[in-house]
């Protein structure tokens, strides 16, 4: 192969060897035929120096085309390989060594194109992965610290109870001891639970698993359970429902987490003697519900506030995990949909909009 290339006819070699032995020749030539003319010895030479002269430069530009202007583009296609540059092409179209060159350097920027592309795809989720890794770290440290910070009362309280209990003779006494450590228990279980499952859907471990059902039944099931199956209940309940089926397309058992939620925020926080009220509307395509509780109101600064985690309003009388309204904002966040709280004349209204299906 080397050999074919140094005696092949398109061979810059080869080229500028036949170049030179055409001058050598055409010089030769041209001093033998400007001796001949038939003009004095002065005259002919400038003559032939003259020729010499036009040769040199036709020579010049020659080279200049087959050679100079070649390697320059050659130079600038390398340079801009080095600056990552592959937005332009190197175009030395000669059939010799100056285009394989050129050919070879377009393969070259294409592969080294295809492989930084490669490379920053890799790089990106690399990149995801040490975020993601970052964000659950920071979560698995917020989880730690928020167990901690909370189950430091209820710990304190079974400590208390349990030594009371070893020194207590008298079985009342004893009794209702245990019932406080039981319900301590009972408490740190629940909000243990609570706050791992907020964890696992705000970390994505968890997934929606979506389901067609009737949501003013859904309602109904919810709401007769909490508001209407309860002894002791120091409210009027007040309600507007669709008279017929409306289906939706979500989590249902989700759902049914969020409305319990809701539902027992408002029951928590209704004024003595005032007005719950749940209302479910279907317009246009989507199911508007709302609950109202009369009482006091969320003050302004606050508002976005009781949708994190442990926020409780000191001004309630309602002493909850703090989880119920984060894992509301969560579950409905994760589906896209359109929530919120305001302030009405006298209490507080939350609501959420959820399109509806055939």
């Amino acid at each position: 192969m080397k050999s074919n290339d140094t005696f092949s006819v398109h061979s810059i070699r080869k080229k500028i060897l036949l170049a030179s032995k055409v001058i050598g020749a055409v010089l030769i030539i041209s001093y033998i035929l400007s001796t001949k003319l038939p003009f004095s010895p002065n005259i002919s030479l400038p003559i032939w120096t003259v020729f010499v002269v036009l040769l040199i430069f036709t020579v010049d530009f020659l080279m200049s085309c087959f050679i100079s202007k070649p390697i320059a583009k050659l130079e600038q296609a390398a340079k801009r390989m080095a600056d990552l540059d592959f937005s332009s092409t190197c175009d030395v179209m000669t059939n010799d060594e100056f285009g394989r060159l050129s050919k070879n350097l377009n393969i070259m920027a294409e592969n080294l194109k295809k492989a930084l592309i490669k490379l920053e795809r890799a790089n990106s989720r690399l990149e995801k992965d040490v975020e993601q890794e970052r964000i659950l770290l920071a979560e698995r440290k917020e989880l730690v610290d928020s167990l901690s910070h909370e189950m430091k009362t209820p710990l304190g309280i079974i400590r208390a109870y349990a030594e009371g209990y070893q020194d207590e003779e008298d079985e009342i006494k004893k009794q209702r001891y245990a019932e406080i450590i039981i319900s301590e228990t009972e408490r740190m279980n629940n909000l243990i639970t609570t706050l791992l499952d907020l964890s696992a859907l705000e970390t994505g471990a968890v997934q929606l698993s979506p389901e067609r059902f009737d949501f003013v039944e859904l309602l109904e099931t919810v709401a007769g359970r909490l508001l209407i199956d309860t002894p002791d209940v120091n409210f009027e309940l007040q309600y507007e429902l669709p008279d017929i089926k409306v289906f939706v397309h979500t989590d249902r058992l989700r759902m049914e987490q969020v409305l319990n939620n809701l539902i027992i925020n408002a029951k928590k926080n209704v004024q003595p003697g005032g007005i719950l009220k749940l209302c479910l509307m279907d317009e246009n395509g989507e199911l508007h519900f709302s609950v109202y509780n009369q009482g006091c109101l969320i003050p302004k600064e606050n508002i976005k506030k009781i949708w994190e985690k442990f926020y409780r309003d000191n001004r309630s009388a309602y002493r909850g995990s703090g989880l119920g309204l984060a894992i509301v904002a969560q579950v409905l966040s994760m589906q896209k949909l359109n929530y919120g709280v305001k302030n009405l004349a006298d209490g507080v209204q939350f609501y959420f909009s959820i399109p509806t299906v055939k």
